[in-house]
């Protein structure tokens, strides 16, 4: 009986759902109501006279250009933990179904939301706020990188949100959040921005995760997700995309991802079908405390990891230097160093400014594509024909991500021992009979010559700890 019950109950569901790149034969025409300007400046708002008619007018102008989004996956073999699926009289899952929000960015019907939102939907239903007309969308194309998403509705003169330049956004300023939390339409809630530049982690499973969230206090609830946070002059200057509370319902944390992000990876999926990522040949690390002190500095990144015919190799940064600028733009993090990158193509130009044994340098290269990034990488790969695999070292980003300070990543598993013990590929092979590794070659050698029992401790993609155990003679 409680599945006809869960039956009763399925237009509350909110569901996560996730994302693919669909490449259209046809390049599609968009139209932005304004670009972002990186000379532009903002209207600077004196918050002592902040009255309630410019919320007024910025809830009337962004209002209309947020849509509702219904989404249905016919998943019935997958597994769910939405308590809100469909069974049937047999047992089997039906379809599950999923709301969210997006914002209109053309007249001719382009709408982006986050991916979350869209993510294995076999049917995507968009609601416009002015006269409640329900269109089906397509799905353009999606970057689980970033959680965004681009679709399409097949309709005319649409009222499109205009772009603000986020780069230009204050801490402090005011703010409101646009969206249909809870399947309740055209809401609007006010607060200020309370951070900029917040990496929470709520990425992971992306394979080049970039957050760098504008955090605030608006409230934001599920149902959201996808749509706009916008100025005083109802422009818009992020995506509303993740909450942090331990209810899943709003505890004064929402975060939305920058609106000069959103038209890069929009304008890359219109023009190349997917995003066009730049990389840079090396990996960075937050400044932590005990370095800031020695070296008397307040922002920046220090270089981590630079590998070996990478573009920051070749131009000349060595690890432990301290990036404190890109494109002579402060960086204080990570996730603000990451970001500024993500607004390049491969083939880009980036000006670099560093420290090294506190003198300060600057140095200029081109960035290189995802294709080349990976022969890089791989360079650092080594083979075991014996092993039938490939064994590479860990990168500080990945590192960071599973919270460990070692481990060797195992690929192109083919024949041997790993394969006997089926252990997955991109597995991170942490412990061997106890003992740590960071080395390829330290852990080939012992996994060759090991007899008896060989237990094997380490870590899947997603983070999840597993234990192997085999014996050979």
């Amino acid at each position: 009986m409680k599945k006809y019950l869960v039956f009763a109950l399925i237009s509350i569901c909110f569901g996560m759902l996730g994302s693919y790149f669909q490449q259209i034969s046809e390049k599609p025409s968009l139209h932005f109501t304004s670009l972002p300007d990186a000379n532009a400046t903002n209207v600077s708002f004196n918050n002592a006279t902040i009255e309630s008619g410019d919320f007024v007018k910025a809830s009337a102008q962004a209002t209309p250009t947020v849509v509702f989004i219904k989404t249905v996956s016919n998943a019935q073999n997958q597994q769910s933990g939405n308590i809100w699926d469909f069974w049937d009289f047999f047992g089997n899952r039906g379809p599950s179904y999923s709301s969210g929000s997006g914002v209109i960015i053309s007249k001719d019907g382009y709408i982006v939301t986050n991916n979350h939102v869209i993510k294995d939907a076999d049917k995507i239903d968009v609601i416009l706020n002015n006269n409640k007309r329900t269109y089906t969308a397509k799905l353009i194309g999606a970057d689980a990188n970033t959680d965004l998403a681009l679709i399409k509705i097949d309709a005319k003169e649409l009222q499109a949100i205009t772009f603000a330049n986020s780069d230009n956004l204050k801490t402090g300023e005011w703010v409101l959040a646009v969206g249909n939390p809870f399947n309740l339409t055209s809401t609007v809630t006010a607060g200020i921005v309370s951070a900029k530049g917040r990496n929470i982690n709520v990425n992971q499973n992306a394979q080049f995760p970039i957050e760098s969230f504008i955090q605030t206090d608006a409230a934001i609830n599920p149902g959201n997700s996808g749509g706009a946070l916008v100025n005083l002059n109802g422009e818009l200057v992020g995506i509303n995309t993740a909450i942090q509370s331990q209810t899943g319902s709003y505890v004064g944390y929402g975060f939305a991802i920058p609106g000069n992000m959103v038209a890069k990876i929009v304008k890359d999926i219109i023009d190349f079908g997917d995003v066009q990522k730049g990389f840079t040949g090396m990996e960075v690390k937050d400044l932590d405390e005990a370095t800031a002190t020695d070296k008397n500095i307040n922002n920046g990144v220090v270089v981590n990891d630079v590998f070996e015919d990478g573009p920051a190799e070749k131009a000349g940064l060595k690890t432990d230097d301290i990036i404190t600028k890109i494109d002579n733009k402060g960086v204080d993090s990570k996730a603000v160093y990451e970001e500024q990158i993500s607004y390049h193509r491969p083939g880009d130009n980036i000006k670099v400014n560093y420290l090294r044994n506190g003198k300060e340098g600057f140095i200029e290269f081109k960035l290189i594509g995802k294709d080349a990034n990976k022969a890089i990488v791989q360079k650092y790969s080594v083979t075991s024909t014996r092993l039938g695999a490939d064994f590479k070292p860990l990168s500080a980003s990945e590192k960071a991500k599973l919270g460990i300070n070692a481990g060797v990543k195992v690929a192109n598993i083919k024949s041997g021992a790993l394969r006997q013990m089926n252990i997955p590929e991109g597995f991170v092979i942490y412990k061997l009979n106890n003992k740590t590794y960071s080395k390829p070659e330290d852990l080939i050698h012992d996994l060759e010559n090991v007899s008896g029992r060989i237990l094997i401790e380490g870590y899947y993609a997603d983070g999840g700890k597993a234990t192997y155990s085999f014996f050979t003679y």
